[in-house]
This record gives structure tokens, sequence and C-alpha cells, in this order.
């Protein structure tokens, strides 16, 4: 089974969200079937087989996650980001700002689908595939 120290070495790689979708073969090829993240502290929950799940702490303090989502904007932000023109936690504050908060990533589907404080679908992307 993957490590939170497995997932973590994976993850200094990432410089931006450019780096994303080689996270994300890494992060398959470890066994993680999917996972989601907070939008709030940044902690995130990695699922495996049979069960098996372990999760990351806070990445930062709290963040308030607006009321209402803004997709427009959101889907400007996320671009941005793929583009590799934000880090990780200005995209994080550009999400809670744009009412964001979770998201889950799923390997057998190859996407990412981000959800408001609701758990409503704000947008669902394919992960391309390297």
């Amino acid at each position: 089974m993957f490590t939170l120290e497995q997932i973590n070495a994976a993850h200094a790689k990432v410089k931006s969200g450019a780096d994303f979708p080689r996270y994300f073969e890494e992060l398959k090829g470890m066994g993680i079937a999917w996972y989601e993240t907070s939008v709030a502290d940044g902690h995130t929950v990695y699922h495996g087989a049979d069960g098996y799940k372990t999760t990351s702490p806070a990445r930062y303090a709290l963040r308030a996650i607006a009321g209402v989502a803004n997709p427009r904007q959101f889907q400007t932000d996320l671009r941005a980001h793929q583009q590799g023109k934000t880090d990780y936690f200005t995209f994080c504050g550009q999400c809670a700002a744009q009412g964001v908060g979770q998201w889950i990533v799923r390997m057998d589907l190859h996407t990412c689908t981000y959800y408001d404080r609701h758990a409503n679908e704000v947008l669902t992307e394919e992960i391309p595939r390297v």
C-alpha cells in the first residue's frame, strides 16, 4: 500500500498545474484509486484497494470558502494554474475565493471534479494522459 511519504515525494516534483498529469500517473502507479482534497485547509484523503486510506495533515490555516461558486472565474484561474502561472497555494486561495470547497480525482475515470461547499459540482475535467 502507498504511504504519505511516497505521496509527498511525488508531490514535491510538482511545481505548477502543468506538472499535474505526471503526478496523477505516479499516484495511480502507487495504487491510489481516488482522492479528495479539502480547499478549507488543504488536507487530502487518499483511497486505495480494499478500503485502505490515508490522510495528509492540513497544509495551511483554515480558509473561508465563498458561499456562491463563480464557475467562470474559477475556470479562468484553473487554466492559468494549468499553464504554470500560479503555484498550488495560490490556486487553493483562488478556489476558496471562487466558491470551490473540494475536488475529487478519480484514477479510473481520469477526471478531476470540483465541488462547491454544498457538494454541488462546479466543473469536471478529464486529466490529460502522458
